[in-house]
C-alpha cells in the first residue's frame, strides 16, 4: 500500500508570515497540534503547539510573533508514492507522530499521521491507536469535550 492511500489530503497550511496567534487558531479549528508551513507552494517547516509554547511564549514573545521565527525548519517528510509500511517503520524509529507528504516535485500534497497508519492496520493495536488518534475526545485541543462516567 502507498502513502497516498492512507494520508489526509485536506491539510491546513500556515505561512511563515502568519502570527503564532493565527497558527494557534488554525490548530484549534482543525483540533490539531501541528501545521505544515508553506511558502510559495513549498514546504519550509512545521509549527507545533509545543513550538508556540516553548520557543515563543516561554521566551517572552507575544501572540504577534511570526510563525517563521519559531517553527521547526529541519523537518522530515515522505513521498506520496512510498510504501506505507516503510514510512510507518521510519516514523516509529524516529518517534514522529505526523509527517508531511510531498509529491516528487516536493510540493505538499498531504499529511500522514499515526492515526492514518492505524486505520490501515488490522488487529487490536491498530484499532486502539486509531481510536486514540480520532479527533475530539477528552484531550481535544480546543477543550470542548464531554466526560463519560463518573468524575
Amino acid at each position: 500500500m502507498r502513502v497516498s492511500e492512507a494520508m489526509t489530503r485536506n491539510v491546513s497550511i500556515a505561512s511563515p508570515d502568519h502570527t503564532i496567534q493565527e497558527a494557534a487558531r488554525m490548530m484549534a479549528d482543525i483540533d490539531a497540534g501541528v501545521l505544515p508551513v508553506g511558502d510559495n507552494d513549498r514546504l519550509v517547516g512545521m509549527i507545533t503547539d509545543r513550538d508556540i509554547a516553548v520557543r515563543a511564549v516561554a521566551a517572552g514573545q507575544g501572540p504577534a510573533a511570526r510563525v517563521g521565527d519559531v517553527m521547526t525548519r529541519d523537518i522530515c517528510y515522505c513521498f506520496e508514492d512510498e510504501d506505507l509500511d516503510d514510512v510507518a517503520h521510519n516514523l516509529g524509529e524516529q518517534q514522529i507522530r505526523r509527517i508531511p507528504v510531498v509529491d516528487r516535485n516536493k510540493r505538499l500534497v498531504g499529511i500522514l499521521s499515526l492515526g492514518d497508519v492505524a486505520m490501515m492496520q488490522q488487529g487490536p493495536a491498530g484499532e486502539a491507536l486509531a481510536g486514540i488518534s480520532r479527533r475530539g475526545g477528552m484531550h481535544t485541543q480546543t477543550g470542548n469535550h464531554s466526560r463519560a462516567g463518573n468524575a
